[in-house]
C-alpha cells in the first residue's frame, strides 16, 4: 500500500541509495537489511516525512497512516497512561479508555497506569513506545532496532506480537533471527539499490550472491568476447575484400553494454587471537554472592566451574544480574562473599556493552589500539583496524566522529590486539549491521578458547551455547546443554512481577477461553504443517537408503566387471552408480530443506504454545 518512486539520497557527496524503488503491499511485513551507514534509517526518515529525498517521491493512499516506532526512549508525562495519550489523534484527546485497551493488552496492569514510565524495565518502555504509536491505528508500522536493549522474553513477545499484525510492518534490526520469525519479505539496499524478495533473510543474501555471480560471469564472457571482436577489427581492417565483416562488427561493438567491475564491498574479516592453555579447568566461583547497596542480592550462592574451550551464554531478563555476573567474573566488581579463582594461565577480555564511553574522543582509531598493548606496532595496529573496516585513512577518524556502530568496532578491535584464552562478552551484537553480527558469530565460533557471552540473540544462542546460567524466577541457574534443550526442557517460565512490580492485570474467564481456543488452533496447526514435512523427511530418508543400497551393490558388479575387463558392463555400471550418487544428493538437499523448515516452524509454533501454557497455569487459574 505504499510505493517507493526512484527515491535518490546523499550527504556530503556520499550516496546513500539511488533511484530506490519497491512498493509495500497489503498486510507485508517488510525486512529492511543493508549495511551500518547505507540509508535504512534514513529512508524510514523519508517516509515519515522527516527529511526530503534528493530525487523520487513515497506515494500512500489517502488517509493512509504511518506510526514510526524508534529505539529511542524519551517520556515527558509523569504516569503511563498520561505518557500513552500522548499517541491519540487530534481528535480523540479525551479517549483514556481507548489508551487503557491498548496498554492492558501489552500486559499493563490497572495499578500500572499511575506509575511513572520511568520505573519500568527496558522491555515494558518499548512497549509503551509502542503504545503510544498504536492508539493511532496506523496502516502501517515503522519500527527501528525495537530489539536493542530488550531481554529475550519481550523480543519473543513482540515477535509474536508482530506477527499477528493486521496492517504493514516495515523492520530494521541486526537481530537475524528475529527478523526471520517475523517478515514475508526482505529489502535490502544493496550497491545504491533496492532488491525485494519474498522469503527470510537467508533467501535474500542467496539471491544477491547468485546475482553477482550470474553478472559476473556474464561481464566477462562479454568482455571476452569485446576483446575478440577488437582483434578481428585490427587484425582485417584494411583488407577490402573484409570490409563488409568488420563495418558489421565495428556496429556490434558499439552496440555492447560495456559492464563495470563490481567494487568489493568491505566485510568484518578477523579472527580472535587465541593463547593456548593447557590446564583442563579454568576457573572456579564458590557460594558466590552480591548486592547493590541497600537492594536485596542479585545473585546468592552461586557455584560455577568454568573449563577451557566451554562455550556459555548468561541469559534472563533484563535488570537481573547478568551484566554483573560477567563483571564479577571479569574481576571488575567483587563479590561481597564467596570467592573466584582462576588458574594462573587464563588471559581475559572483556567486552561490555557501555564501555563505548571508555573510548577516548581526541584519540583516533588506530590510537584506541596501539594504546591497548605496548608492545604492538603500528603497523600491526593498521592490520587489526583494517579488519575492523577502517582501512587507509578511516584508522585516523577520531573517535568523536564515529557513529554507535564504528564504536562498537574499535571496542572489538582493541580484544583483538592481545592474545587470549577467555572471552567475556556483554552484548556484543548491539549496535552492529546484519553482516558484522554474522562476521562475530564466525570469529567467536572459531576462536580456540573459552568465550562466556550475555545475549539475547537467539541466533547466537542456538549456534554457539553449550551451557546456560539462567536468572529466572528469582534465581540464578547453572543448566548443562545448549539452547534447544533448554526449550524442550521449560525454557522461559512465566515470572510473577514480569519485571514491573506490582498490579498485575487478573485474567478473565473469557479471556481464558479465547487464550484455550487459541492454543487448540496452534496444535492443530502444528499436527496440519507438521505432518507433510515429516512425510518429506521420511520420504527423503527412504530414497537415500534405497541409493545408498542400489550403489552398494552396484559397487561389487562394477569390482567383477573390472576383474573380467568388460568395458561395455563397465560402462554401463559407471551410468547407474552416476544416477544413484545424483539420486543421494538431490534427496540429502531434501532432507535438509525439509528437516529446516520443520524445525523453524516447529520451534515458532511451540513458543507461542508454551507462552499460553505458562499464562493458563499462572497466578490467574
Amino acid at each position: 500500500m505504499i510505493n517507493i518512486e526512484n527515491l535518490s539520497k546523499g550527504f556530503g557527496g556520499h550516496t546513500l541509495f539511488d533511484s530506490l524503488a519497491f512498493r509495500i503491499n497489503s498486510r507485508e511485513r517488510v525486512g529492511l537489511v543493508g549495511r551500518n551507514g547505507h540509508g535504512k534509517t534514513t529512508l524510514l526518515r523519508i517516509i515519515t516525512g522527516q527529511e526530503e529525498p534528493d530525487a523520487g517521491q513515497v506515494t500512500m493512499p489517502r488517509q493512509y497512516r504511518i506510526g514510526y516506532v524508534q529505539q529511542h526512549i524519551d517520556f515527558t508525562a509523569e504516569t503511563v497512561l498520561e505518557e500513552g495519550m500522548k499517541g491519540l489523534n487530534v481528535h480523540e484527546q479525551d479517549h483514556s479508555w481507548k489508551v487503557e485497551k491498548i496498554l492492558a493488552g501489552l500486559g499493563f496492569g490497572q495499578d500500572d497506569l499511575g506509575r511513572h514510565p520511568d520505573e519500568f524495565s527496558g522491555g515494558y518502555q518499548v512497549r509503551l513506545n509502542l503504545a503510544k504509536v498504536l492508539v493511532g491505528e496506523p496502516d502501517l508500522l515503522l519500527l527501528d532496532e525495537p530489539t536493542n536493549y530488550l531481554d529475550i522474553a519481550s523480543i519473543r513477545w513482540i515477535q509474536q506480537f508482530l506477527r499477528s499484525w493486521k496492517g504493514e510492518v516495515l523492520l530494521i534490526t541486526h537481530d537475524r533471527g528475529f527478523m526471520d520469525g517475523v517478515v514475508t519479505h526482505v529489502v535490502g539496499i544493496h550497491r545504491h539499490k533496492a532488491r525485494k524478495i519474498e522469503g527470510d533473510t537467508g533467501k535474500y543474501y542467496d539471491c544477491i550472491a547468485r546475482d553477482e555471480e550470474i553478472y559476473e560471469k556474464t561481464r566477462l564472457n562479454s568482455e571476452k568476447k569485446r576483446k575478440e571482436i577488437e582483434l578481428f577489427i585490427s587484425r582485417f581492417r584494411a583488407k577490402a575484400r573484409l570490409a563488409n565483416l568488420v563495418q558489421s562488427r565495428v556496429k556490434t561493438l558499439s552496440k555492447m553494454e560495456q559492464k563495470s567491475k563490481l567494487t568489493t564491498l568491505e566485510t568484518l574479516d578477523f579472527a580472535f587471537r587465541s593463547l593456548p592453555f593447557r590446564a583442563k579447568q579454568m576457573m572456579r566461583a564458590t557460594g558466590l554472592t552480591f548486592a547493590y547497596e541497600g537492594k536485596a542480592p542479585v545473585i546468592e550462592n552461586l557455584d560455577l566451574t568454568i573449563n577451557a574451550g566451554d562455550r556459555i551464554c548468561i541469559v534472563g531478563k533484563n535488570g537481573r544480574g547478568k551484566t554483573t555476573l560477567l563483571k564479577l567474573l571479569a574481576e571488575r566488581l567483587t563479590a561481597q562473599q564467596g570467592s573466584i579463582s582462576y588458574h594462573r594461565s587464563t588471559e581475559k577480555g572483556f567486552y561490555e556493552q557501555t564501555n563505548v564511553d571508555s573510548l577516548v574522543p581526541e584519540r583516533t582509531v588506530e590510537d584506541e589500539v596501539l594504546y591497548c598493548n605496548a608492545r604492538v606496532d603500528r603497523q600491526v595496529a593498521r592490520n587489526i583496524c583494517g579488519a575492523m573496516m577502517f582501512s587507509g585513512d578511516d584508522a585516523l577518524k577520531k573517535i568523536s566522529v564515529l557513529s554507535g556502530g564504528e564504536k562498537s568496532r574499535v571496542m572489538l578491535a582493541k580484544l583483538l590486539v592481545t592474545p587470549l584464552n577467555l572471552l567475556l562478552l556483554d552484548e556484543p551484537t548491539n549496535h552492529l549491521d546484519m553482516d558484522s553480527c554474522d562476521a562475530l558469530l564466525a570469529a567467536i565460533d572459531s576462536f580456540a578458547g573459552t568465550v562466556i557471552m550475555v545475549t539475547h540473540n537467539e541466533m547466537f544462542l542456538r549456534a554457539l551455547t553449550r551451557r546456560l546460567i539462567v536468572f529466572q524466577q528469582g534465581r540464578v541457574e547453572v543448566f548443562e546443554g545448549g539452547y534447544e534443550r533448554f526449550l524442550e526442557k521449560g525454557g522461559w517460565r512465566d515470572e510473577k512481577g514480569d519485571g514491573r512490580g506490582r498490579g498485575r492485570r487478573k485474567m478473565t474467564g473469557g479471556e481464558r477461553n479465547e487464550m484455550k481456543k487459541e492454543r487448540a488452533r496452534l496444535v492443530r496447526q502444528r499436527s496440519r504443517e507438521m505432518g507433510p514435512l515429516e512425510k518429506k523427511i521420511a520420504a527423503a530418508e527412504e530414497d537415500i537408503e534405497g541409493a545408498e543400497l542400489r550403489l552398494s551393490v552396484l559397487n561389487d558388479q562394477m569390482v567383477a566387471a573390472s576383474g573380467q575387463r568388460d568395458g561395455d558392463r563397465i560402462a554401463e555400471l559407471g551410468r547407474k552408480m552416476h544416477a544413484c550418487e545424483e539420486t543421494i544428493e538431490t534427496s540429502f538437499r531434501k532432507l535438509e530443506l525439509a528437516t529446516a523448515e520443520k524445525e523453524k516452524k516447529g520451534a515458532i509454533l511451540a513458543a507461542e504454545i508454551d507462552r499460553l501454557d505458562a499464562l493458563l497455569q499462572g497466578p490467574d487459574k
